[in-house]
């Protein structure tokens, strides 16, 4: 692990820090913006599921508001015509998703514990998994929970601080996070910050 720490702190000395930072920043905005600003993050969280995140970022800019109005079939229309890899299950998923647009700022906020907020979402979102719900939590301002994606997979197996399982259940996401709080704790960053440094080392990107 040594080394996985020397080489995050050399990112944190770097220019990294700085886009790294921004991008926390950005998020801790985004989950102060209205209801409708964050349901339609969650749209957006839907459609990045086993899906490139520069893409999703793009339909996301290009729907915009139609993840609030669409209709099912106009919303898988536009989703297709953009390219996007599965139009109708995902339109249907951010359709049923829509009955908690008007309460779910407030529900996020009812939580005292930000693993009893993701469990609740992996429970009541559908096309929502641990994954998922963590990645729409940190992408509207909570730090505590990993995002364990392929790449964070492939990183730690790299190190050799895990060995890549082959399926991703419940018990092995909550073992392969307690690796990354550890890492986070020595590194002497939150979870969400973790998970940037690591997408840059990997991938070159900050994305969101």
């Amino acid at each position: 692990m040594t080394l996985l720490l020397n080489a995050i702190e050399k990112l944190k000395e770097s220019e990294i820090k700085t886009l790294v930072d921004s991008r926390i920043s950005e998020f801790k905005q985004k989950g102060k913006k209205s209801g409708n600003e964050i349901f339609k993050e969650l749209s957006f969280c839907i459609l990045c599921a086993n899906y490139n995140a520069e893409r999703g970022m793009k339909i996301q800019e290009e729907i915009n508001d139609g993840f609030l109005s669409f209709s099912r079939s106009e919303l898988a229309r536009k989703l297709k015509a953009i390219g996007y890899r599965y139009p109708n299950t995902r339109a249907g998923y951010i359709l049923e998703a829509r009955k908690f647009k008007n309460s779910l700022k407030k529900q996020m906020s009812s939580f005292e514990n930000q693993i009893d907020l993701r469990d609740w979402l992996a429970k009541n979102i559908t096309g929502f998994g641990l994954k998922e719900s963590s990645h729409f939590m940190r992408n509207v301002g909570f730090t505590n929970c990993a995002i364990i994606d392929f790449h964070i997979l492939d990183i730690l197996a790299k190190w050799s601080l895990i060995e890549k399982p082959k399926t991703l259940t419940r018990k092995k996401y909550l073992e392969i996070e307690d690796v990354l709080r550890d890492i986070a704790k020595r590194s002497g960053l939150n979870l969400a910050e973790l998970d940037l440094y690591l997408w840059y080392m990997e991938t070159g990107k900050v994305l969101k």
